[in-house]
């Protein structure tokens, strides 16, 4: 008896110390979830984590605070289906085959979604997809039709399509929360929630009509760029000046005398002007319709009654853009709060990775232009920021250059898969957990395809920059530009001709040429 009275408090001490064991060691080892929320054409400027001149946005910030901010994040090429393309693939274009909008999406290769899978991870992707072919690699799918209207969308549901009722970036939200309620909690989950705003036209949900009408939103210093210096940029169309009065400024055709758009839109202005109100009152609920009605109505008499002209024109317009621009945006931060409030009520935050991000940046009136593509900084640099409490310390920041094909490879990394060698994307997992990484890359490499095709005539380009360097090479025209950044760091002087013959450009050009050999770039 003495045996058993010895032995059987032993026997549970050492069987309660191996559950703990194991509950530790499950506890290090469990695989995190991955939330990737992507929105559309959001510049850094407009998140108060990087700069309060313009909004507040104390969601996205969270994700700062609790987490990891990146000050040099970058796009290899600034368009939206390339850039989505190089996400899931961790390629380039010249590699994915997807290099500009007009190109379909090959959806059987590779793609970390896939991968995740196949490792035991749910996937699924709620929201933007704009790559023209059926989603794989997910479990489940809820994309909307094309770019995406911001009332009332369509949404393609695993093979099926359905209209809903609502303001499109709400929608996405409510569905992703469905989406995690429902999931196979045996399993982690990957789900990628990608908005449409804040993309052109900028339809803000009505709750936040004139939120920004009384706010002072100063202009850039530069808008007002003669391109002295860069002839590509002198001859593109994309001038806030050439923006439309109809769909962008929400103007009706009976306040104003003449459309504006230039270029290569100016038909396009013409269909423009005549259908875009009556579709969106054909699509608009009546609760809607009214609110719209209420606030733009207001807008269009005040502008018929100012009769505005050359700069006060031109000013006006760029704030009637950035009103509704940061108005959409107030609802991508409502929805990140929401995601982040779920993850918190189901004790779901410790184990998620969350990221934040845009599919490029976007010109906020820099140069006097809105949209993207260029190899400049306001369109080659985009928002990035990760939270995953496990492993990044609170209110990080790197200042490591890191690209949208690094994210596949990351996302590999920390679920435990073997990141495939024709990935060219790099894990900055060290580099999130503030690990020593000696090697990391010194310079980036970009490339831009679509012209003459599509809009604002920008021509194509490819190009390197370093630390303090930017060498872009367009090589339709032969044509050569060189920004010192720390000396220029708003790129308005081209010093290209006056440094050419020097051991500067010649060290640049040699970078160029390896990381296009690297990176398996083609011209066209």
């Amino acid at each position: 008896m003495k045996f058993f009275k010895n032995t059987f408090p032993n026997l549970w001490v050492h069987l309660f110390l191996l559950l703990l064991l194991h509950v530790s060691i499950y506890s290090q080892t469990k695989k995190p979830n991955i939330i990737f929320i992507m929105s559309d054409d959001h510049d850094e400027k407009a998140i108060s984590a990087y700069s309060q001149k313009l909004i507040s946005t104390p969601n996205i910030d969270r994700i700062a605070d609790e987490g990891m901010i990146f000050k040099n994040s970058y796009v290899t090429n600034s368009l939206c289906a390339p850039s989505r393309a190089a996400m899931l693939t961790g390629k380039y274009s010249s590699l994915n085959g997807l290099r500009d909008n007009r190109d379909i999406f090959n959806g059987a290769q590779q793609t970390f979604p896939k991968l995740l899978r196949k490792a035991g991870y749910q996937t699924s992707i709620i929201g933007k997809w704009h790559l023209k072919t059926e989603p794989t690699g997910f479990d489940s799918y809820r994309i909307l039709l094309g770019q995406g209207e911001y009332y009332n969308p369509k949404f393609w549901e695993n093979g099926d399509t359905n209209q809903y009722v609502g303001y499109v970036t709400d929608l996405i939200t409510d569905f992703a929360i469905r989406e995690l309620k429902k999931r196979d909690k045996s399993k982690p989950f990957a789900m990628l929630i990608h908005h449409k705003a804040t993309h052109r036209n900028w339809m803000p949900n009505p709750k936040y009509f004139g939120v920004f009408d009384s706010v002072d939103i100063p202009l850039p210093k530069n808008f007002y760029d003669n391109y002295a210096t860069r002839i590509p940029a002198s001859e593109a169309d994309m001038k806030i000046k050439d923006m439309y009065l109809s769909q962008d400024m929400k103007l009706l055709k009976d306040y104003y005398k003449k459309e504006t758009g230039s270029g290569g839109q100016l038909e396009y202005a013409k269909y423009v002007e005549k259908n875009w109100y009556n579709t969106l009152n054909l699509q608009m609920t009546g609760e809607q319709r009214t609110a719209w009605n209420k606030y733009y109505d207001k807008i269009n008499k005040e502008y018929k009654k100012d009769n505005l002209k050359g700069k006060q024109l031109t000013e006006w317009m760029y704030r009637r853009f950035m009103q509704d621009y940061l108005s959409c945006v107030l609802s991508i931060d409502e929805s990140v709060g929401r995601i982040l409030k779920y993850l918190d009520d189901n004790n779901l935050t410790e184990n998620t990775i969350v990221v934040y991000t845009s599919d490029q940046g976007f010109f906020l009136g820099e140069h006097g232009w809105y949209d993207k593509r260029w190899m400049y900084e306001e369109s080659f640099h985009t928002p990035l920021l990760i939270r995953y409490p496990k492993k990044i310390k609170p209110k990080s920041v790197s200042n490591d250059f890191v690209m949208n094909i690094d994210y596949a490879p990351t996302f590999l990394d920390y679920a435990g898969v073997n990141i495939p060698s024709d990935i060219q994307g790099e894990s900055f997992r060290n580099i999130l957990e503030n690990r020593p990484h000696p090697n990391w890359r010194k310079s980036m490499f970009y490339h831009y395809y679509e012209y003459p095709h599509g809009w604002h005539l920008v021509r194509q380009h490819y190009g390197v920059k370093t630390e303090r360097y930017k060498l872009i090479y367009f090589y339709g025209i032969d044509y050569w530009e060189l920004f010192d950044l720390q000396n220029d760091p708003d790129e308005m002087k081209n010093i290209y001709n006056e440094m050419k013959d020097t051991k500067l450009v010649k060290d640049l050009k040699e970078e160029l040429a390896y990381l296009r050999k690297k990176y398996k770039d083609k011209d066209d």
